[in-house]
């Protein structure tokens, strides 16, 4: 059925089918989209980082890995500068740009070889966002509690967050220490490794000034959430640090990476007896 509608005293009739089809038609053109793709109304998703560059953190073990589970893994991804001592083992990465950069660290106890402290590292400098390439950090660790590590933290009992922050970057210093080499390869390495650690550092550094200003703040640490706190180069941030039984955990996010702190580790996975083949990193 058409319509009929009045322009200066003349009647004109319009068929409301065939105009509400030919308008949808134009906008579709215009669009550049299809009729029949819904794709084409959703808006594309972040790619804030790939998540190969954190497999062997998150495959590792506290106590439960072997240095044999950990070897095979570290240092797969292309273009991974690999370093170790009798202890420690560290694989580096950098994208070929240079704008990302990120490190995965594991350290074994000195007898029976298990790992007993694991860290992962990235800072991107253009993370894709929708419509922007934004700064982002991320920071994980994990550490076996030992009668050291207890009594600088005030006890299994009663633990001091923030000496437990201080413990996991003292430690993180140590670690990187025993990574001392003889060739142009290692140094190279340790230096790139020694300018991502101070970044660490100065993020360490502005959460305890944060928690000493607010012991309220550092009563809510621990809690699912964690708590938000502001970096001069990131923006805005959440940390957590938290314990399950004998192993402190912390996790850090900052900037365009912020979406990423309720991400959970993959599941465990069974030992592997096969190197895995590198992953490629754009």
């Amino acid at each position: 059925m058409g319509s009929t509608f009045t322009v200066q005293g003349k009647q004109f009739e319009a068929r409301n089918s065939y105009w509400g089809f030919f308008g949808l038609v134009c906008l579709c053109c215009l669009c550049g989209c299809s009729l029949t793709s819904p794709q084409a109304w959703v808006q594309p998703k972040d790619h804030l980082y790939d998540k190969d560059l954190s497999t062997a953190y998150d495959q590792t073990r506290i106590k439960k890995s072997l240095t044999l589970d950990v070897l095979p893994r570290i240092g797969q991804l292309k273009n991974e500068l690999l370093i170790q001592s009798d202890s420690v083992v560290a694989s580096l990465g950098r994208s070929k740009a240079g704008y990302k950069t990120w490190f995965t660290m594991v350290a074994f106890h000195e007898y029976e070889l298990s790992v007993i402290r694991k860290y992962f590292f990235v800072v991107d400098e253009k993370v894709e966002k929708r419509m922007t390439k934004e700064p982002g950090f991320r920071f994980d660790c994990e550490m076996l509690l030992d009668k050291e590590d207890l009594e600088k933290t005030g006890g299994e009992k009663k633990i001091n967050e923030i000496a437990l922050l201080e413990r996991m970057r003292d430690n993180l210093d140590r670690d990187v220490s025993e990574l001392a080499g003889d060739t142009d390869h290692q140094r190279a390495a340790e230096s790139r490794l020694d300018i991502n650690v101070l970044l660490i550092k100065q993020v360490f550094e502005t959460i305890l000034r944060g928690l000493e200003r607010s012991p309220v703040l550092a009563a809510k640490i621990s809690d699912p959430n964690g708590i938000a706190f502001d970096h001069i180069n990131f923006g805005q941030g959440k940390v957590r640090v938290w314990t399950e039984g004998k192993v402190a955990v912390l996790k850090i996010r900052l900037g365009a990476l912020l979406p990423t702190f309720h991400e959970l580790a993959k599941p465990p996975v069974a030992r592997q007896s096969q190197v895995q083949q590198p992953a490629k990193v754009e």
